[in-house]
């Protein structure tokens, strides 16, 4: 028995790839799964918030003369 890929026949290569090709499509299958079962309900939604007036912050006690 040898354990190097690199010496492994045809075949062997060929189940290595169906076993991550596998492997990647149920992968990919949970997540996309996972992702839209749990949008039920919580949609975002975006908030204009309008500017009000200046406000001027300090931290000194002092006041302005202008």
């Amino acid at each position: 028995m040898n354990h190097s890929i690199y010496s492994a026949d045809r075949s062997t290569h060929l189940k290595v790839v169906a076993v991550a090709l596998v492997a990647g499509i149920a992968v990919a299958g949970f997540g996309i799964s996972a992702r839209s079962g749990s949008d039920e309900g919580l949609t975002q939604t975006a908030r204009v918030i309008k500017a009000g007036k200046p406000v001027v912050i300090t931290s000194s006690n002092a006041s302005l003369v202008r």
